[in-house]
């Protein structure tokens, strides 16, 4: 493997940790939690893992453990840290007793069912400290849903004398952790299944787990992105660029982009519903803007978009929802071509939901329609949603141009920034979390714990003050419906619109919409003043009033 200058130097970069996880821990139990929702229903489907307490690890004796091995799979897309959170766990797992093996299963779940795996040693550690990306063994997204999964599973845990698997993931990853851990319980097959906290689009969540790891960095990266952008944008003076950000489910990384750089427009999806607004409404805010600043002189500005919009304006989604449940029928299974598949959901969709299927523009009427992802969702990032905007404030400006109501030029550049902040090299907050995180699951491995997800708290404080423990993931789960039918999830974290983070947005937009106040960030900076290097994001900063 070819290693990079900066690799060899973020080599020698050693991640902090927590004061408690500095030597031995002890585990001090909280009360007994329940779900976030449907109590019942999940509590019955989780038998054995539903109702555990909050752990939270504090300086503790020295305890002489024999020893163990333990497996780690990487789930779903990529967020930087991931490696940080293999070698703090390959770390932890070795302080407990030297003799422990850390094996990594191959491109994720299906590594677990195929038996595809490998030894992670102190030489191929090295390789990958604080480095982006998840290619020490690869992800994938299989989900481990089934008992002939969970059954293939075991043999080569067993083979290789597992006692504890642990699951990097975001919220679907972490819900397929959690009904595994529930499963081998049951069973009494004795093998651990310990969840990590991964997602870019910073919608896992909670009182309990203030950010999933890779957020930090990637808004940083897009920030970079963005404010290089905005200087082009403010020194050509002759465009407007719409630029598509990753968050399909949630808005956070278009809402921190907005905190880091100013843009003229940044569309929040959470505002977008409960404001009840209509495609055209969103179109009309766009144009009012863009009108404004011709007025002045200014043909140019910046509007961010977060992916999963179109899911979040009220009459799209009730059509989302109808047409994920005609997809789901039996009958649409059997369908071989799009047209056939196009006739099938204009058939069987209510008149209403027909008639806003009809209005939409073909290519995104089409896309709506057609594949869903592994989880039954529409592909949303696959619909170019800032061309459509653009294409549609185009139309609605000439319109006004005939009226005198517009009297600027509108020209226009397209971006949609998701791959390129994935792998990002992790900054410093994130190598120091992720290698916490996972330093943290070989402790909630060591005290006996299944069925939980490692968290660390109180990260805007000097890292020695950061709090380390667990939480059970059941007290996260309610039941929605996925691929037609009710399913215990993760519940998604959505930007609070009474939260400060969107407050602060909100009370400067207006400002930021008229005037060109544009922030450049640049890069990542890994050497420096600490309030420059090791500072953490926007929203954790407003969220925790630092």
């Amino acid at each position: 493997m070819a290693i990079s200058n900066l690799q060899k130097a973020r080599a020698a970069y050693q991640p902090k940790l927590p004061k408690a996880l500095q030597g031995p821990v002890k585990a001090v139990e909280g009360a007994a939690t329940q779900s976030v929702g449907n109590q019942a229903e999940i509590k019955e489907l989780f038998p054995n893992t539903y109702g555990m307490p909050v752990i939270t690890f504090e300086p503790g004796a020295p305890v002489e453990l024999p020893p163990f091995n333990v497996g780690i799979i990487l789930s779903g897309g990529q967020a930087p840290g991931g490696h940080n959170v293999i070698s703090g766990l390959f770390d932890g797992v070795k302080s407990l007793n030297p003799a422990n093996k850390l094996y990594g299963f191959i491109l994720g779940p299906g590594g677990l069912v195929d038996h595809n795996y490998m030894e992670i040693t102190p030489e191929l550690m090295d390789q990958y400290r604080n480095t982006g990306g998840f290619d020490i063994i690869g992800s994938g997204r299989t989900k481990l849903e089934e008992e002939d999964q969970f059954e293939k599973g075991i043999q080569i845990l067993r083979e290789l004398g597992i006692k504890a698997l642990v699951i990097i993931g975001g919220d679907d990853s972490n819900t397929n952790a959690c009904v595994l851990a529930e499963y081998y319980a049951a069973k009494k097959y004795g093998v651990q299944v310990i969840g990590c906290p991964k997602t870019i689009d910073g919608d896992l969540k909670n009182e309990q787990i203030e950010t999933s790891f890779g957020f930090d960095t990637a808004c940083k990266t897009y920030s970079e992105l963005i404010g290089n952008i905005q200087r082009d944008c403010n020194s050509a003076r002759k465009y407007w660029h719409f630029i598509k950000l990753m968050g399909r489910s949630a808005s956070h990384i278009a809402l921190e982009c907005a905190l880091q750089c100013q843009p003229n427009i940044c569309l929040v999806s959470e505002e977008v519903e409960a404001k009840a607004m209509s495609l055209d409404d969103v179109v009309t805010y766009i144009a009012e803007a863009v009108a404004a600043r011709a007025a002045e002189g200014n043909n140019f500005g910046t509007v961010l978009i977060p992916e999963g919009i179109i899911e979040f304006i009220p009459a799209i989604k009730k059509l989302i929802a109808e047409l994920n449940d005609v997809l789901a029928l039996p009958e649409a299974k059997t369908i071989t071509t799009a047209n056939e598949q196009l006739d099938f959901v204009k058939s069987h969709i209510s008149r209403e939901n027909l008639s806003v299927f009809k209005s939409l523009p073909a290519d995104v009427a089409a896309q709506l329609a057609l594949d869903r992802d592994p989880h039954g969702n529409v592909q949303v990032s696959l619909i170019e949603t800032e061309k459509l905007l653009s294409r549609m404030v185009a139309d609605k400006l000439a319109v006004w141009k005939k009226s005198g109501k517009y009297v600027g030029k509108f020209g226009t550049q397209h971006h949609f920034f998701g791959y390129e902040g994935r792998c990002a090299a992790p900054s410093n907050y994130d190598a120091d979390y992720c290698y916490s995180l996972g330093y943290n699951a070989s402790r909630l491995i060591a005290n006996g714990k299944t069925g939980y997800m490692s968290v660390i708290k109180n990260t805007t404080a000097p890292a020695a003050e950061w709090v380390a423990g667990g939480v059970p993931i059941t007290m996260m789960m309610n039941l929605e419906k996925r691929n037609g039918k009710m399913k215990p999830v993760i519940r998604k974290a959505l930007v609070e619109l009474d939260g400060a983070p969107f407050k602060y947005f909100a009370a400067h937009r207006e400002k930021w919409a008229k005037e060109t106040d544009y922030v450049y960030p640049g890069p990542i900076q890994y050497w420096g003043p600490s309030e420059v290097c090791d500072q953490t994001t926007k929203t954790l900063q407003l969220e925790q009033a630092k």
